[in-house]
């Protein structure tokens, strides 16, 4: 198989369940810190030639980067939220620039892309999509995490932030593909580049089908008197919300993967390089959908809104149509109700009937003017 086909195979797998780890491996793959444990590093391995160096027992980033140097390949460490002084030992091994570190620890990045004299600085944005039965003015639709990368000539380190985007299965497809491993650190950033896109557009897929039902409900709700009663504007907002969080993800992130994919950069390999054209073209068509929600979410907002002041009007029209009837039958009987010892016909036998009847006829009368002008 060519190195292109490889590498897609790698990078853009189908939807398959996580699988365990291999024994030949030589380490565990715990994508959670043990308590008890006070390092954050969760995987710390050495890659040469493409294929993970065996070791009987887990590796330390000072063993493991003495190995590099040593006998050549590059190391890969995985952490989790590593805390200044666990990430301190880590920076001064590998030299990472202090600006860098402090955004490493911190968290709450924008995607970026900075370089180094010796190394590149990526911060992805990762989104899952939270599940939910019915969308509500509370409901959380995405969540986010962080995964910040360390890209050197002959090291390659993930700082993970939040409880989503583990990257133990793409560590898994990778290490089956020895010949895009042997590419080096710049084949891990591509393929985290790719995993990260790919959450993307499965989110925005699931984020669709909520805008969709709001929509639906929106334009198509059960009717009274046939005007639409509209739906809870705190549930459109919080999409927006959602909508909102999920752009400020997508959005920065568009820039660095084109300076990856267009500017030579001595750290990324050439041969690695065109494929982030791909990832780039696909966060493109993301960030356009995510617009596209954000506006359709502004119509949608500005449809209920008109629709419910239209259904307060018409239930005013209404309200106002039966206090013209009523105010008939009011003024005549207020009128009789004064006591008066002289009043015409107060006294005939048939004025009380015919003071009903001419009461009754004009009500009939002002109801049918008011239903053919539509106000009842």
């Amino acid at each position: 198989m060519s190195m292109i086909r490889d590498l897609r195979a790698v990078v853009r797998p189908s939807r398959v369940s996580l699988r365990k780890p291999t024994s030949t491996s030589g380490a565990s793959y715990d994508t959670t810190r043990d308590p008890a444990t006070p390092s954050a590093v969760v995987d710390c391995a050495i890659y040469r030639d493409g294929v993970r160096v065996r070791s009987d027992r887990p590796l330390s980033p000072h063993e493991a980067m003495r190995q590099v140097r040593r006998d050549g390949g590059f190391v890969w460490i995985g952490l989790h939220e590593p805390t200044e002084a666990e990430f301190a030992g880590v920076a001064s091994e590998f030299g990472l620039h202090p600006l860098a570190v402090e955004d490493a620890v911190q968290a709450h990045q924008r995607p970026k892309l900075e370089r180094y004299d010796d190394s590149l600085f990526t911060v992805f944005k990762t989104i899952h999509y939270v599940e939910h039965d019915r969308l509500t003015a509370t409901s959380e639709v995405v969540e986010t995490g962080e995964v910040m990368c360390f890209t050197g000539r002959d090291f390659f380190i993930t700082v993970r932030h939040g409880g989503q985007g583990s990257l133990r299965a793409l560590r898994h497809r990778l290490q089956d593909d020895p010949e895009l491993l042997a590419r080096g650190p710049s084949a891990v950033l591509h393929a985290i580049a790719d995993h990260v896109v790919d959450g993307y557009i499965a989110v925005a897929d699931a984020v669709q089908d909520d805008i969709d039902e709001v929509e639906t409900e929106v334009f198509s709700p059960g009717r009274r008197g046939g005007v639409s009663r509209g739906v809870d504007s705190a549930r459109i907002y919080q999409l927006k919300r959602e909508v909102l969080e999920f752009k400020r993800a997508v959005a920065p992130l568009l820039r660095p993967m084109q300076l990856l994919s267009e500017r030579p950069m001595r750290l990324v390999d050439p041969d690695i390089q065109k494929y982030f054209r791909d990832v780039a073209d696909h966060l493109a068509r993301v960030q356009e959908q995510v617009l596209g929600f954000d506006e359709l979410l502004n119509s949608i907002l500005q449809a209920n809104l008109a629709q419910a002041s239209v259904a307060q009007n018409e239930d005013m029209r209404k309200i106002t149509a039966w206090a013209a009837i009523i105010a008939v039958p009011t003024m005549v009987t207020g009128v009789y109700g004064m006591n008066f010892d002289h009043m015409p016909e107060l006294h005939w036998k048939y004025g009380y009937p015919l003071v009903l009847s001419v009461t009754v006829a004009a009500c009939v009368g002002i109801h049918r003017v008011l239903k053919r002008n539509g106000w009842l």
